[in-house]
């Protein structure tokens, strides 16, 4: 599992000092790191459909950019260009292992891993992101200019898919080498530019804004049916104004609203379900045939065998609010999207399972104690979030 060495920083003080304030360079961050995947397998991944990718390239000042899936790179020649796939985490289970080290902040909070291989002098030029990321540096050496942020700074549109902003000045300004970690949080300009062949692992953290999180809300309003009654009114006073809405009113238009959102029944599924769901494709691995209770005990019979999460499935457990209606069930699980009620019986076991480790026969066998666990394991394996290797 990789670890950060913090040197005399602590994840403590790094939440407090740095994280959504400032940028921060840790050098020597991962000890004898080794890039989870190679320029050649990126390469590889960067020509399958379903999986976003893009190049972007400059040449004599004209910036170009180009998406995947790609058949060959030969065209692009040996500098000058940026190779960009989303969400390897999601293919390449050593890339997802990366997300250990930051697990000082809820794994909600993430997105995916971004990761690029760029040749000499390759970059995306000076840019904005709207999320914080953290950025290992693999094989290569890179130079990184980081900035703060800048009301003054111009947009620029080099090219019709590409956002950058103009000149900054930089509050970090260093080449980094395998093993160095940089930590650059939301609207810092920053630019990177490859000194030599290079990939960078880039761990991003998904920051709904407020009308993403309200159409996701519409949506399963409108979708179950929900949220039908209509506006109370059954206090009115005699108004001497009717060509006015008067305060009043528009603090229980605002309190009838907001009542949906303090709904826990409304709200948990929702928000359960949407920051579990992947924004990128996933492997979801179905058996051929659902298993049952006497398929499972037969393949945890075999001792070689490993119940392996699929790589970069988001999973969450939820509280669940209303006691006094359900007092045996305590939580939710969510995984891709799917919930799943879970009690004091059950909740070892879904714990497990949002830990995305792989699993010896011998560990789930301890975890089969009861009829709950098994079939919310096996309703986990035949909805293809887990599988057997």
């Amino acid at each position: 599992m990789q670890k950060i060495h913090w040197g005399e920083l602590t994840p403590e003080q790094f939440l407090k000092e740095y994280w959504q304030k400032k940028p921060l360079l840790i050098k020597g961050a991962f000890k004898d790191f080794t890039d989870p995947i190679d320029a050649n397998e990126l390469a590889g991944l960067a020509m399958e459909s379903e999986i976003e990718s893009r190049i972007i390239a400059c040449n004599n000042g004209d910036w170009q950019v180009e998406q995947g899936p790609f058949d060959s790179f030969d065209k692009f020649g040996e500098q000058n260009w940026t190779l960009l796939v989303q969400a390897v985490n999601n293919w390449s289970r050593d890339t997802q292992s990366l997300l250990a080290a930051v697990n000082f902040i809820p794994q909600w909070r993430i997105d995916d891993v971004m990761v690029s291989f760029s040749t000499p002098n390759g970059g995306v030029g000076a840019h904005l992101d709207q999320y914080d990321v953290f950025i290992v540096q693999g094989e290569g050496k890179r130079r990184w200019q980081v900035g703060a942020p800048d009301s003054s700074l111009k947009q620029l549109l080099p090219h019709p898919d590409l956002k950058q902003v103009s000149s900054f000045v930089a509050v970090i300004d260093e080449i980094t080498e395998a093993g160095d970690l940089l930590y650059i949080p939301p609207n810092h300009p920053h630019n990177g530019v490859s000194l030599e062949n290079s990939m960078n692992f880039s761990i991003g953290f998904q920051a709904p804004n407020n009308q993403e999180l309200w159409s996701g809300f519409a949506d399963k309003l409108i979708d179950e049916n929900l949220g039908e009654a209509r506006f109370p009114d059954n206090e009115r006073t005699l108004t001497s104004h009717p060509e006015q809405l008067e305060q009043m009113d528009i603090e229980k238009l605002k309190a009838f609203m907001k009542a949906q959102l303090d709904d826990d029944k409304l709200f948990t599924p929702f928000i359960g379900k949407y920051l579990t769901q992947n924004h990128h494709a996933l492997e979801i691995l179905m058996p051929v045939t659902p298993i049952d209770s006497e398929q499972l005990s037969d393949i945890l019979a075999e001792a070689e065998n490993t119940l392996v999460p699929v790589s970069g499935i988001k999973s969450l457990i939820v509280p669940f609010q209303h006691q006094e209606q359900a007092p045996n069930e305590t939580s939710f699980l969510y995984i891709n999207g799917e919930s799943f009620l879970i009690d004091k019986e059950t909740i070892t076991l879904a714990t497990y399972l949002t830990k995305q480790q792989t699993l010896t026969t011998q560990t789930v066998k301890s975890l089969l104690t009861n009829l709950k666990n098994e079939q919310l394991l096996t309703s986990v394996l035949n909805m293809g979030f887990w599988y057997i290797e």
